[in-house]
């Protein structure tokens, strides 16, 4: 069996001069979690309209559960669950009554959507709420909701685009556990998110700017393979420090979390310690182990460009 689940070659796509999405390729396994993280505008969502067969390629091969896209679209999406960012379901229909709407569009028998729903109501704990309205629900049971209609038709492929960004921590932290539980079972998941932490937690990940794919590979494999050097600085002045330090070229990014100041230099200085110590000499400086964020801001803007001119 084919453990490449989705498969693209030179993916591009414009909206009349504007380029989307450029030459990206993907090879994706399957019952993995894998991230797409970048700004606003950077490619994810209409990667994943590409990958549904909502929309359709400029250029480009797309091979998506073993149908060719866009000519097999239609085939395609009884197999896959998407999960848009906007709640998607009805306000004026109940819990219950959304998904049992949902059940009747991927054609289960009534049998089927009756063990099928209660299944899902004590999964995604909304037993008490299935006869409310969906309009009332929180912002945590909505995802919920949003989430079981999805996976409803228990399909191999589930595309999630930004789905937490109207949720708190909590509830953000139990939607993974969800997802955990559905990559075990074999589910293939694609997440498109900001958020570095739900990054960290992908199997695979791609950090997209302007349509091109930046880096991919997994969080400890991006971190490992960082084309720079991290170090931490701690002392008087560390807002003035920053400032001093970031315009200076082998200087990719600085910022501040609270008591320190994070320094990305571009790899070649051969003692970036002693250079660092000659600009601020007042600071104590350590070197540290990059984390994503650093990758993140290494693979993006200016400091892409930095990286990539050394």
């Amino acid at each position: 069996m084919n453990d490449i689940v989705i498969k693209t070659q030179g993916l591009t796509k414009y909206f009349d001069d504007y380029c989307a999405v450029n030459d990206l390729d993907l090879a994706i396994k399957r019952g993995s979690i894998y991230g797409f993280l970048g700004p606003n505008g950077c490619g994810k969502s209409t990667t994943m309209r590409l990958l549904t067969g909502l929309l359709t390629p400029s250029a480009g091969e797309v091979k998506v559960l073993g149908y060719d896209l866009p000519n097999q679209a239609e085939a395609l999406r009884l197999k896959i669950g998407y999960m848009t960012q906007k709640f998607s379901l009805y306000d004026n229909l109940s819990v219950l009554e959304n998904l049992q709407f949902v059940a009747q569009i991927y054609g289960l028998s009534r049998g089927q959507r009756r063990e099928r729903l209660s299944q899902l109501l004590a999964m995604y704990h909304l037993e008490d709420k299935q006869h409310v309205r969906a309009g009332s629900l929180s912002g945590g049971q909505k995802q919920r909701l949003a989430l079981a209609a999805a996976t409803l038709h228990e399909p191999p492929l589930l595309l999630l685009d930004e789905p937490t960004s109207a949720v708190d921590p909590e509830n953000r932290r139990e939607f993974w556990e969800r997802l955990f539980d559905l990559s075990d079972s074999g589910t293939t998941i694609l997440v498109s998110t900001h958020y570095m932490d739900e990054a960290e937690r992908c199997h695979g990940l791609a950090i997209m700017e302007l349509g091109k794919k930046r880096a991919d590979g997994s969080p400890a494999q991006l971190m490992e393979q960082l084309k720079a050097t991290v170090f931490q600085l701690t002392g008087a002045g560390l807002r003035q420090v920053g400032k001093q330090l970031a315009d200076l070229a082998p200087v990719i990014s600085t910022a501040q979390i609270g008591n320190t100041l994070r320094v990305l230099l571009t790899p070649g200085l051969p003692d970036a310690k002693a250079w660092l110590h000659q600009q601020v000499a007042h600071i104590n400086i350590e070197q540290v182990k990059p984390n994503l964020e650093d990758v993140f801001v290494a693979s993006t803007g200016v400091g892409y460009a930095k990286s990539i001119q050394n």
